[in-house]
């Protein structure tokens, strides 16, 4: 009986230990996501605001009860911010697509394809990893200005079509379909694309997916090198819109305008990752295990 109670004690113990931790792991991720989430919140609550009720709150206010949808229509007319989104979508589609293409075939050659130096080219493909961002942006620039494509998506999407990361990510989910299948196509007559279509890119979809999505974040959110390369207003993206409205004196004033722009802009992406998450994270997971 002795034992039994002790056992049921300790038990008990166990088990309060257990709901105690499991308390304070919620609590502690409640705080955070009220850290991370607040931002947004914030920008949202400021774009609903009145100009008059943004600028007349001395102490911020964590609510409003006369929301307005107008600083949206005065964001989109104080720069030609549709036009900016017309363009972001064609060059996000475009570099995507080229992208995808790149990466799929690349990725095949290097699991499937036997040549010779196939590993020390892989090798030299991962190094390149290596080499800083700011000295590829500079290559990139001067090459593009020398073929005179500053100011056309072509210059905007070339630089975007390839990415190592990608290829290596989608060349380890290849590996693990079982050599067997390949060499049993091939004695089939299958051919290397049909193989490649009929099989290995059905078996690999979620990885597929989970780069397409990354792609196009990437490509929305991309900054530095659409401000370097283009200077005509034809060819700004939604991140040159933003900063342009920055930039200009209406921007700095009319804060609610430049917050509902900022949430113009974020929409999409938000929207895109709550849809594709759990994809997102399968496909990840399934790229970087072996066997």
């Amino acid at each position: 009986m002795d034992k039994n109670t002790d056992y049921r004690r300790i038990e008990r113990s166990a088990r309060s230990r257990q709901r105690t931790l499991r308390i304070v792991t919620y609590v502690l991720l409640t705080v955070w996501a009220l850290i991370v989430l607040f931002p947004f919140y914030w920008m949202l609550l400021s774009s609903v605001k009145s100009y008059s009720a943004y600028n007349g709150e001395y102490i911020p206010k964590f609510f409003t009860l006369s929301p307005t949808l107008e600083n949206y229509g005065e964001a989109f007319t104080a720069v030609p911010l549709a036009r900016y989104f017309v363009n972001t979508l064609v060059f996000t589609l475009s570099t995507t697509a080229v992208m995808l293409v790149v990466t799929v075939l690349a990725a095949f050659a290097f699991s499937r394809l036997a040549f010779r130096g196939r590993n020390a080219l892989f090798a030299v493909f991962l190094s390149l990893m290596m080499i800083p961002n700011e000295l590829v942006i500079i290559t990139n620039f001067v090459t593009i200005t020398d073929w005179h494509m500053r100011n056309t998506f072509w210059g905007l999407i070339l630089p975007s079509v390839t990415s190592i990361f990608y290829i290596y990510l989608l060349k380890e989910n290849f590996e693990q379909i079982p050599e067997e299948l390949y060499k049993a196509a091939k004695v089939d007559g299958t051919s290397d694309l049909k193989y490649l279509l009929k099989v290995m890119i059905p078996i690999c979809k979620p990885t597929i997916i989970t780069i397409t999505i990354l792609k196009v974040i990437e490509c929305w959110n991309s900054y530095v090198w659409p401000r370097l390369i283009t200077d005509d207003a034809n060819y700004f993206l939604v991140s040159n819109g933003i900063q342009t409205i920055r930039e200009s004196g209406f921007g700095r004033e009319n804060i609610p305008a430049m917050m509902a722009a900022v949430v113009a802009v974020s929409v999409p992406l938000i929207v895109l990752f709550l849809i594709f998450h759990k994809k997102i994270m399968d496909g990840v997971s399934r790229g970087g295990t072996k066997g």
